[in-house]
């Protein structure tokens, strides 16, 4: 076979080993397709793809979709790559991209079909940090006890921006919040996610704000105690990038992170998959309302 794929962790992770002339053979992308599946996370080492080659790869896999266009920051200029930078000189509103510090899932405050999948390709490195952390939101859910199953499955979540990047500063002024709330929408989606195949994930991240008929505490809790839990270093994989490198994954059951970096030369290559399933809603007035609650 042109293609071969190692396993990085038992329960998370994938290295692919395919030269560049045959990522787009048919083989390849049959393969790519039944290993994000199992395996959530697939690493390219030093492939080194342009942004011509890169798009291809995203097209050969299933629908492109651009879910950034309305968020501040950089695009490259190819059209559908989305640039990752913290470089002043092209990104002069950073909040979006110091969010990706912390625990998130691409598009889930976005009112379409959940992104399927989002491929990754290294441009320049950080001096210090700037690895990406991925977590197994399947193993998450199947490694749980039944009893707490039975207890979470039909929880719903409130999800927000202003939520994804509160850690970023704590209490944003009206300005900011107002241009979160233009960015996307809140959302509710369900806890436990259960896929079209019948497969069952949890769905978290740090833009998880509450859950409905929780009171505010009791409800970010919770969602705090579950994303420590599928953070559990069983379930995560950490990927040291290399320039070069090519990494996708399964956007539908993998939360993700990048280890905090200052270095404004880092510079990732995005682009996205479309989803075909849309778990969540917009979440109502009177929902958003109650998980600010104490009692």
């Amino acid at each position: 076979m042109a293609i071969t794929v190692e396993a990085a962790k038992p329960q998370i992770g994938g290295i692919v080993h395919v030269d560049k002339a045959h990522l787009l053979d048919d083989d390849t992308i049959e393969t790519v397709r039944r290993e994000l599946e199992t395996r959530g996370v697939l690493v390219f080492p030093g492939i080194d793809v342009s942004d011509e080659l890169q798009l291809a790869f995203t097209d050969k896999l299933g629908d492109r979709v651009n879910f950034t266009r309305q968020v501040p920051g950089s695009d490259a200029t190819s059209p559908d790559v989305y640039k990752i930078t913290l470089d002043s000189k092209f990104n002069s509103e950073p909040d979006y991209v110091l969010g990706t510090f912390f625990w998130h899932v691409d598009g889930v405050t976005i009112d379409q079909p959940l992104p399927k999948a989002t491929v990754l390709s290294a441009r320049k490195l950080s001096a210090s940090g700037g690895a990406t952390e991925f977590a197994n939101l399947y193993a998450a859910w199947e490694k749980l006890p039944e009893e707490e199953k039975r207890e979470i499955e039909n929880l719903r979540v409130i999800h927000s921006v202003e939520a994804a990047v509160r850690p970023v500063h704590g209490h944003p002024s009206e300005e900011r919040r107002a241009r979160y709330k233009a960015m996307a929408a809140v959302m509710e989606q369900p806890l436990v996610w259960t896929h079209a195949d019948g497969r069952k994930s949890l769905l978290l991240g740090t833009h998880a704000d509450g859950v409905v008929g929780m009171p505010g505490p009791h409800g970010r809790a919770l969602l705090t105690r579950l994303q420590q839990w599928a953070a559990q270093p069983d379930f995560v994989y950490t990927h040291k990038w290399k320039l070069g490198d090519l990494v996708i994954w399964n956007n539908q059951g993998v939360m993700h992170r990048v280890v905090p970096y200052t270095d404004e030369g880092r510079v990732m290559h995005r682009t996205t998959i479309a989803g075909t399933e849309r778990p969540g809603v917009p979440a109502s007035e009177e929902n958003i309302a109650r998980i600010f609650q104490i009692a």
